[in-house]
């Protein structure tokens, strides 16, 4: 999804862009993601390969860290072997959603769910080989057009059911892939201006899934009701952070509201609303 976006707003912006789906290029062997690199010899790496089913990683954390964690360190080792930026896509699910107000960069983290541990363990792997030449990106919530995400799932249930209950127990940053892609082709194309280390980059604003889902019913024109539930309710393998507002004391780029995220969103997905 995130890929998808991230390879067209680069081409968009005048770089060369070489993409490689998980078919052609498994991030967890690490001599075929360094003979990839040698062959490419880009300038900069963004990674946004990923292990992302947060509730399936409970029971399949060796594959989530194989993946988000060693594999990132792959990537990223590679790319620094051969001068090379790499640009790491982390997660709000890095922190225990404790807070009451937004997380920064400097925030301790600590890590609910085995999702949240592997992409923590992809930060640390990341950072250590390749200390001087990487930026870590966290962001939230993500949705798009290329591929499976909440504002689907909603639409497709809304257009099926009378009802629908989404809990409000959680709060966060909807984040529209395309608005991010363009924020990292920013950062790729600052050159020595990149800022290294961590950035918080996510949707401006802030809203519970229930608020979200009641965006997405009423600018689908469902008549579907959508009920506030909690959830405890939903007996969910892995725990989720009540609270993962991201915000930024780094200056990191600034992404337009989800609401305008969301309303290009349905202008593709529903076209005739």
């Amino acid at each position: 999804m995130l890929g998808l976006d991230v390879a067209a707003a680069g081409a968009a912006a005048g770089h060369e862009v070489i993409g490689r789906s998980r078919a052609q290029l498994d991030v967890t062997d690490p001599a075929a993601v360094s003979a990839e690199v040698s062959t490419s010899r880009p300038d900069v790496v963004v990674n946004c390969a990923a292990y992302t089913n947060v509730d399936g990683a409970e029971t399949e954390e060796q594959l989530a860290s194989a993946v988000n964690g060693e594999g990132a360190g792959n990537v990223a080792g590679a790319a620094d072997a051969l001068g090379a930026w790499t640009i790491y896509i982390s997660t709000d699910y890095v922190f225990d959603g404790s807070a009451h107000e937004p997380y920064r960069e400097s925030d301790a983290v600590n890590p609910l769910s085995a999702y949240g541990r592997s992409k923590l363990a992809g930060e640390r792997a990341v950072a250590a080989v390749a200390p001087s030449s990487h930026t870590i990106v966290r962001s939230s919530w993500l949705f798009g057009a290329g591929g499976p995400c909440f504002p689907e799932t909603i639409l497709r249930l809304g257009a099926e059911r009378d009802e629908l209950s989404v809990v409000d127990d959680q709060v966060g940053c909807p984040t529209f892939t395309c608005h991010l892609a363009d924020a990292l082709i920013g950062l790729v194309s600052a050159g020595p201006e990149r800022p290294a280390g961590i950035l918080h980059v996510a949707g401006g604003g802030q809203c519970s899934w229930y608020e979200f889902a009641r965006e997405i019913i009423g600018g689908a024109g469902l008549g579907c009701e959508v009920r506030a539930g909690k959830t405890a309710d939903l007996g969910r393998p892995a725990p989720r952070p009540a609270y993962s507002v991201l915000g930024s004391e780094r200056g990191a780029p600034e992404l337009p509201d989800w609401r305008a995220g969301l309303a290009e969103y349905m202008s593709a997905k529903v076209p005739s609303r």
